[in-house]
């Protein structure tokens, strides 16, 4: 009888256990994602422009608390702020079932982005200081598929609840509390053991994870080096033009998509996006990272671009596909890329800097998107095609430049 196979020494019991964390937290946001901006635009008034600043607080919440993590994480261990983390995420969605303006929606939206601040980086960092560089954009591949096939199984959920209860958004709201819980009381299977980084000498991942030290990427008191902040300060810039999915969301539905189509369209996004986590992530580990990111871009464009002219055709699903490739690429290999420059013990630190820094850009992205949507019928258009003429630009910057 032939024993099992070994399990590959980049799959960690913490990888499948944070994996099974953020497929069920995933599975309750993404049945509230795509018809909060329909619920906040056709049954509470909001305008566009309310749709995109809530998203860009909510960003922003995230933002400043993913750039504080390395802070906060001097007085509380990294298992406390993700548990914490995945805790606020349940509140903010107990928050949206009780909504009955869209106020509410803003604080709920504003606490639940705030858990994902907090969890993230520290998530992250546990899952990257368990391998190997080389195993590095895998790691977080496999994880994001886990949390998008979530992200995959949340709108199923929703366009099934939205036919039971005949399209009332309300029982909706409330069923997407019960994953949001179960997947905080998950967190607590969490192992970690932290690799402290030292104020003066040079860190240790080398002796963790039998990498060499390389002097271009370590500083001698513990600092990121300018390799890893000018990768960091790439993506984050980028990301200025990268406005939240909800607006693409009221794009549809302003194109003529009814509310079960334009969930029907994110689970296709999400269906792409969670198809393509794992093989970008194997593919950031065999060639350069940033030249498997500028072919990212290139789908933005063409997502943002074809969404910008598709109406309600056939053409649009192809574009929703492409851009769920961008998503996958932006959220793996983005992560990856900068993991593999810094060493295990500043994992924490550059994964803050990324999403945090990253975060405040979407926050700016949905301002000023959703303040010219507001001007007009029809400007809805010129930031999807603004952003994708500028998604071309970057991409051949980030292929030619020599970041990796």
């Amino acid at each position: 009888m032939s024993r099992p196979s070994k399990r590959p020494e980049w799959l960690t019991k913490n990888l499948v256990t944070l994996s099974w964390v953020s497929f069920l937290q995933d599975a309750a946001s993404e049945m509230l994602y795509p018809i909060l901006p329909i619920l906040l635009n056709s049954v509470f008034g909001a305008p566009a422009a309310v749709v995109g600043a809530i998203e860009g607080a909510a960003e922003g919440a995230a933002a400043l608390t993913k750039l504080l993590s390395k802070r906060l994480n001097r007085f509380a261990k990294r298992k406390t702020m993700i548990g914490t983390g995945y805790a606020l995420a349940a509140l903010g969605k107990l928050l949206v079932a009780l909504a009955n303006s869209w106020g509410l929606v803003l604080v709920a939206r504003v606490v639940d982005r705030l858990g994902k601040g907090l969890r993230s980086a520290p998530r992250d960092a546990v899952l990257l200081t368990e391998v190997a560089s080389e195993h590095r954009g895998r790691t977080i591949g496999f994880h994001r598929t886990a949390d998008t096939l979530g992200a995959v199984l949340g709108p199923s959920l929703a366009l099934a609840l939205l036919a039971i209860f005949n399209n009332d958004l309300r029982p909706v709201l409330w069923i997407a509390v019960i994953p949001g819980v179960i997947s905080a009381f998950f967190v607590l299977r969490v192992r970690d053991h932290e690799v402290r980084e030292l104020a003066v000498k040079i860190p240790e991942p080398a002796a963790l994870n039998n990498e060499p030290i390389n002097a271009s990427t370590v500083h001698q008191d513990g600092r990121l080096s300018k390799r890893v902040k000018r990768s960091i300060a790439v993506i984050s810039l980028f990301s200025l033009v990268n406005f939240p999915d909800a607006l693409i969301l009221l794009h549809l539905s302003q194109a003529g998509y009814q509310l079960t189509a334009v969930v029907a369209l994110y689970l296709v996004f999400n269906i792409s996006y969670a198809s393509l986590s794992f093989p970008l992530g194997s593919l950031a580990d065999k060639f350069k990272p940033n030249h498997i990111f500028a072919l990212g871009l290139l789908c933005f464009a063409i997502g943002y671009i074809g969404l910008a002219v598709s109406g309600t055709t056939l053409w649009s699903v192809v574009f929703v596909i492409v851009y769920g490739g961008f998503a996958a690429c932006q959220d793996t290999v983005g992560k990856s890329w900068v993991a593999k420059q810094a060493p295990a013990s500043q994992q924490l630190a550059a994964q803050a800097f990324l999403q945090g820094f990253s975060g405040v850009a979407v926050l700016v992205a949905g301002l000023w998107a959703g303040l010219l949507w507001a001007l007009g019928p029809g400007l809805g258009v010129v930031p999807l095609i603004g952003s994708g003429l500028t998604a071309i630009l970057v991409s051949g910057f980030i292929w030619r430049a020599k970041l990796s």
